[in-house]
């Protein structure tokens, strides 16, 4: 395999810049540069050129084979960030003989491919690398642990200890003594059926809190969405007027709200209309506010809300400063009633990702609905007899390759291409 390098931090100036060595001829290459420390300690040195000129002074750091992010010997310089400086040790790597620049995710193709990591590890990186909000990195963090990968691997256990009790009555059928497996096998499969569809069950909370809530003002022109949607983001993000449909388009604003990634959408005031072209943002507004994970109706006093309100959604008074008197009343202008609106809106979403698990993404959620699928025929062929053993074993057997694809064991070259080309250069 080869060497190769990358700077592991950010691009651009910084007070320290990280650049990272991996593969089996590190040590050289990185010796070319300084006189290397001990394993595991770090060592300040100067490190020079070819014809001795100093490029920076840099903390260097040693990892064994076995004992790195990669899995391979590593050797990391932490330089000085400044560009000219990065660039300068850089363009020296480049050309020592034997060594590449790393390719984007390639420092973390190689720590799966060395056992460092499984594929859903490696998505809870790219996630936590992602994370904007406090939910979203204790999530990732959950996820990089190998939370999901544990519990595949237990799945696959009791799904070869079943198997194998199938197998070895079907090479035993023409013995005298036969063996009735039926009970012990079907209880092994519903135990994991049952504990995948836990897990299953918690998906759409976590994919909401990886990729974010979104949260619907709607209501009637002129009710003072806009203003609200300002106030709530702290700047001017959409167009306020006195004149009934100013906003014609679906307007977003991100934010973070009690530690979830929430977009809040201020969509066109929903009523009949002559105009075609506000008409085009009211359906627009009307698909909008349907497809969201809450909406906030606002309404005058005496209306009701324009669209159905499902549970979990808020009912307010716009305009609050001009009728304070409404409990539910909010204001934009004055500030009335935000706080309280916010804390709702915060909680009511807490609450829906009370439930999230660690299957985050559409890739585990059909592996997973696929291993049931197979379970369960597994199941049903099992219930037979042992006319059916051998049904049942194969079913398995799909069964646990697929979860073996989740976790990155099979069948997952394209998968693998695609996740890494995401990465940055020095991950």
């Amino acid at each position: 395999m080869d060497t190769i390098f990358a700077l592991a931090t950010a691009q651009g100036k910084a007070g320290v810049a990280v650049v990272r060595i991996s593969g089996p001829d590190a040590l050289k290459a990185a010796s070319q540069f300084c006189t290397l420390p001990d394993p595991r300690r770090a060592g300040l040195r100067r490190l020079v050129d070819r014809d001795g000129a100093v490029l920076d002074e840099a903390l260097v750091l040693v990892f064994e084979e076995g004992a790195s992010f990669t899995g391979e010997t590593v050797v990391e310089f932490q330089l000085h960030g400044s560009l000219a400086v990065v660039q300068a040790v850089l363009r020296q790597l480049g050309s020592v003989s034997g060594v590449r620049m790393a390719e984007p995710g390639e420092f973390t193709r190689r720590a799966l491919e060395n056992g460092r990591l499984d594929l859903t590890q490696v998505e809870g990186l790219g996630d936590l690398i992602d994370a904007e909000t406090e939910a979203q990195r204790r999530q990732a963090n959950r996820v990089l642990s190998g939370e999901l990968g544990r519990k595949t691997d237990a799945w696959r256990e009791d799904l070869i200890q079943a198997a194998a009790l199938l197998e070895l009555t079907i090479d035993f059928a023409d013995e005298d003594v036969p063996m009735d497996v039926t009970p012990q096998v079907t209880e092994l499969l519903n135990r994991v059926i049952v504990s995948i569809q836990q897990e299953i069950s918690g998906y759409s909370a976590a994919e909401r809190v990886r990729s974010g809530f979104e949260v619907a003002i709607v209501g009637a022109p002129n009710v003072g969405k806009s203003t609200l949607l300002n106030a709530l983001a702290g700047r001017e993000a959409a167009i306020t007027s006195d004149i009934a449909g100013t906003t014609r388009d679906v307007i977003e604003v991100r934010m973070d709200l009690s530690g979830l990634a929430v977009t809040l959408l201020d969509t066109a005031g929903l009523r009949e209309t002559d105009d075609m072209i506000e008409g085009l943002g009211v359906s627009l507004a009307k698909k909008r506010a349907d497809r969201a994970d809450l909406r906030i109706f606002v309404v005058l006093p005496g209306e009701e809300p324009l669209l159905s309100v499902q549970e979990g959604d808020l009912v307010v008074v716009g305009k609050g400063d001009l009728w304070p008197e409404y409990d539910s009343a909010v204001s934009g202008k004055s500030g009335l009633g935000l706080d309280r609106l916010l804390a709702r809106v915060g909680d009511e979403l807490k609450h829906r990702s009370s439930t999230a698990g660690v299957v985050t993404r559409e890739r585990h959620f059909s592996a997973l609905t696929d291993a049931i699928v197979y379970l369960s025929a597994a199941v049903e062929a099992v219930a037979y007899g042992s006319v059916r053993y051998d049904i049942a074993a194969e079913e398995i057997r799909s069964a646990i390759r697929r979860l073996e694809g989740l976790v990155g064991r099979v069948d997952v070259e394209d998968l693998l291409s695609d996740i890494f080309s995401r990465f940055c250069l020095g991950k």
